[in-house]
């Protein structure tokens, strides 16, 4: 196994990047697979950008919080693996407001995964560059394979597949047309696809392979001070180079807003600062516990049901059933390297390996096993996390 590199960037010149152009894109099958470099950067920004609704934020000031590695505990979980319950799931949370302690009621809904499929593959190698990835592309190309072949889940699942035009693939590779580029807009055009017209019981399925980054909080919604964000091919094309990257703000809104109860995204991101690129609120250990969101101070407002709105928007929880596998913690890098002669991302090599050696695994053991396979040879601790309570002893499927 070589050394791996981090998925970290420092911001100059990108090659490899075609402007985009309409038309839809075409499906290929790759083969190949395995990790070399650092996928990500800590970018303090200077500058000032707000998303889409052009609210400018202003950067805030201090340095990303020096957590360092923990150590590893096993923990099997306890009790049977079973499926997601498909009955509505309440449950209830104490807030503060003006007319003292309120109960706030939420809900939402586990996905069955037994309706449409949709995948968005990303890969960038940032080819060309000075801070050159192996793996990403293969990342992309396998993990297609991986859901494509029906390789994770066995005779025993009676799940419905992705098959090749539930696909949209967008790599550096220069073979690619244009419009497959991974440039930010063809990046932020997909994941609008990915989300279009979505239902409950959908299984709506991102990676993302390449460097992530962290940049100042500006609207306090970060414990730490500082944003996550991933960075396209084009990123250094932009007047400047915040305004080229994807904030985990806007990420939220794109891919965890629109989606109604019961309807799933799974999403993996091979990046390094990675652990709350989607920012959700519940994160969980190796034991299956979860660490609750802070609890806000709510306005006075006339109904519960207000209360539990503004809750949701202040805790970025939502009725839908969105779980996010990241590579590393906040303030870790994520390793590119060689895996058996392959360049790869890590993280994407042990979520493969680990669903083809026991296809039917709980959350907790999966996130056990993965840790377990990357802890002698990397620092980086992958995280899960959801955008609600978790029963992390249900089967994972996806």
């Amino acid at each position: 196994m070589a050394l791996p590199r981090t998925r970290s960037l420092d911001l100059t010149v990108i090659g490899g990047f075609h402007p985009p152009q309409s038309g839809p894109p075409h499906y290929e099958s790759i083969p190949g697979h395995m990790p070399s470099q650092n996928r990500g950067i800590e970018q303090h920004r200077s500058d000032t950008w707000g998303p889409n609704n052009g609210v400018p934020w202003v950067p805030s000031i201090g340095p990303p919080p020096n957590m360092g590695p923990q150590p590893f505990e096993y923990q099997p979980p306890s009790g049977p693996l079973h499926m997601p319950p498909s009955q509505t799931q309440y449950f209830d949370l104490q807030a503060e407001s003006p007319s003292g302690e309120e109960e706030v009621q939420l809900n939402f809904k586990y996905s069955q995964c037994t309706a449409r499929k949709k995948a968005l593959l990303i890969g960038i190698n940032y080819t060309g560059s000075r801070w050159e990835l192996d793996g990403a592309q293969n990342d992309a190309r396998n993990i297609k394979k991986f859901l494509e072949r029906k390789s994770y889940l066995d005779s025993r699942s009676s799940f419905i597949w992705y098959k090749p035009d539930d696909f949209v693939m967008l790599t550096d590779d220069p073979s690619r047309r244009p419009d497959e580029q991974p440039t930010r807009a063809n990046i932020i055009k997909a994941m609008n696809w990915l989300v279009y017209h979505a239902e409950p019981d959908d299984s709506l399925f991102l990676h993302f392979s390449g460097h992530g980054g962290l940049t100042p909080d500006i609207d306090g919604d970060e414990p730490g001070g500082f944003d996550q964000v991933i960075f396209p091919v084009d990123i250094d094309l932009f007047p400047t180079r915040v305004e080229g990257q994807i904030v985990d703000d806007e990420m939220h809104d794109i891919l965890v807003k629109p989606l109604p109860a019961g309807c799933r995204l799974t999403a993996i991101f091979d990046c390094c600062h990675s652990g709350s690129l989607l920012d959700l609120p519940y994160v969980y250990s190796t034991e299956g516990k979860v660490k609750e969101p802070k609890v806000p101070k709510l306005p006075h407002l006339a109904s519960r049901q207000q209360l539990a709105q503004e809750f949701s928007r202040q805790t970025k929880s939502s009725p839908a059933d969105v779980i996010m596998w990241s590579s590393c913690k906040d303030s870790q890098s994520a390793a590119d390297t060689q895996i058996q002669g392959e360049a790869t991302g890590a993280m994407s090599w042990a979520f493969m390996k680990a669903l083809r050696e026991n296809p039917m695994q709980s959350y907790q053991e999966l996130l056990i096993n993965i840790r377990k396979m990357l802890k002698s040879q990397y620092s980086q601790r992958p995280q899960l996390s959801s955008s609600h309570p978790m029963d992390t002893s249900i089967l994972f499927i996806a």
